[in-house]
């Protein structure tokens, strides 16, 4: 097994594994969803534990057919993971880690979906102080807090940030700008007519 296969495999693994025990120990560290939960940076950040039957920030929650289309688009982006992760050289080491971080976020959450109907957050991030950077959150955006989210919601982010870093700064971007920047070769000079 080549260093891909293993870095693929290893990150999804274990991003997966890490997305459901804290899934986990959250519902049992909290079992009542949408109570207080447990603060660790006051007045930035807690630990809570929220019940997401739609997508990021509620989208689709009031939609019936919502377990359908997530199926759906997990289903999708598990085969484009895997159609892009056979596609890459033995030695891509970087986009192996983008793959397998996307991976088991889309699993992760699907699992949930799948097994109770919605998805279990629990990392809450807010603006309570200064007073000033609060005000501005709320008139700026509507709200002062970020909604709730999980570890796979953060793995499917940093993959999808590092795909980007990757195709805008080291991908084929070089490759382009130095095959356009060459001159085309001169046609070879006819002998003159004699």
């Amino acid at each position: 097994m080549n260093r891909r296969n293993v870095i693929f495999a290893v990150v999804a693994t274990l991003g997966l594994l890490a997305d459901q025990a804290s899934k986990a120990w959250i519902v049992h560290t909290i079992p009542d969803a949408g109570s207080r939960g447990i603060t660790v940076i006051p007045g930035f950040f807690d630990l809570v534990h929220a019940r997401n039957p739609g997508a990021a920030f509620g989208l689709l929650r009031e939609f019936e057919y919502r377990h359908l289309v997530f199926v759906g688009f997990t289903i999708l982006a598990v085969g484009v993971v895997l159609d892009m992760f056979r596609k890459l050289k033995e030695d891509d080491r970087y986009m192996s880690l983008v793959l397998g971080l996307v991976m088991s976020g889309a699993i992760g959450n699907a699992i949930d979906r799948l097994r109770q109907r919605w998805v279990t957050d629990f990392l809450r991030v807010y603006v309570e102080q200064p007073p000033g950077l609060k005000k501005w959150a709320l008139d700026t955006f509507g709200t002062n807090e970020y909604p709730a989210f999980n570890l796979a919601d953060t793995w499917l982010v940093v993959g999808i940030v590092l795909y980007f870093v990757h195709e805008l700064f080291l991908g084929s971007g070089p490759k382009v700008a130095a095959s356009a920047a060459a001159p085309p070769a001169a046609p070879p000079a006819s002998p003159p007519p004699g």
